[in-house]
């Protein structure tokens, strides 16, 4: 079923400045996007360019003063969603390039510090069991708490916390993976079922595909249980939340107000 989504933000710039925008629904294969519309305030440099892994675009754009955005757009969804419980885990030297470097700490990941727990805590597990069973315990050990993190926070602290939003959700889930030796990254996405509605945040781990021998895919996966992988509209990729923030200012602004709408249509 195609989900409707409706974005509004805006901020305030007092001097010219540049920011960097992240937003819109991916055009990848797996969306099809049936309308799509994007307005910004006028600007004197407007570029696009592509984001992570080219999912996605990132908008640059010069603000001074108060400065607008809208996006809407209707999207079906049609990606691989294969069961996670069987799929095997692909040895390291088997890996594709360009899934190796998801294989490493990054900003707020630091998957080096969890060996221990992850060998202590899953055993022999691996592959598709084994994200299976990080899903679980995230979901079963965390609160979900609006306003519990912040812009600093690591997997590390919402591992000591046990508390957070979905951005921290995805972090600890991504740190977990990766020091289990699966590629592991951070999805940013819109979703019907996020409460309240916002732009989302979800992992994705990297398995094998059992349609292409040999071969692997990614996979979404989401521990807080607002959002199912074929309801979930990809916005971008990342190491962490770092890489793929819908909006990152290189001068100082003021963020005004915010509305995200995200609904399955017919």
């Amino acid at each position: 079923m195609p989900l409707a989504i409706d974005v509004s933000f805006a901020f305030q710039a007092d001097q010219p400045t540049d920011v960097l925008l992240h937003f819109e629904g991916a055009m990848i294969p797996e969306q099809n996007h049936l309308r799509h519309h994007t307005d910004l305030s006028p600007s004197p440099h407007i570029a696009r360019l592509p984001a992570q892994d080219a999912i996605g675009e990132r908008v640059w754009i010069r603000a001074e003063g108060r400065y607008e955005v809208g996006y809407s757009a209707e999207v079906a969804v049609d990606r691989l969603l294969t069961p996670l419980g069987g799929l095997r885990q692909m040895d390291p030297h088997t890996l594709p390039e360009d899934t190796i470097k998801y294989l490493f700490d990054s900003r707020y990941c630091a998957a080096g510090q969890f060996h221990s727990f992850v060998d202590d805590e899953f055993g022999d597990l691996t592959g598709g069991k084994l994200i299976l069973a990080i899903h679980d315990w995230v979901a079963d050990h965390f609160t979900y708490v609006p306003g519990a993190s912040g812009p600093n926070t690591t997997a590390l602290d919402s591992f000591v916390e046990r508390r957070g939003i979905c951005r921290d959700y995805s972090h600890v889930i991504v740190t977990l993976a990766r020091a289990s030796g699966i590629p592991a990254r951070f999805v940013s996405c819109f979703a019907p079922g996020v409460t309240p509605q916002d732009f989302h945040a979800v992992a994705e781990v990297f398995l094998e595909d059992t349609t292409t021998p040999g071969g692997g895919a990614w996979y979404l996966v989401d521990a807080t249980g607002m959002a199912e992988p074929a309801d979930i509209v990809k916005i971008g990729v990342g190491r962490d939340a770092a890489d793929v923030s819908f909006m990152t200012s290189f001068g100082l602004t003021e963020f005004l107000e915010k509305t995200v709408s995200v609904k399955q249509t017919g």
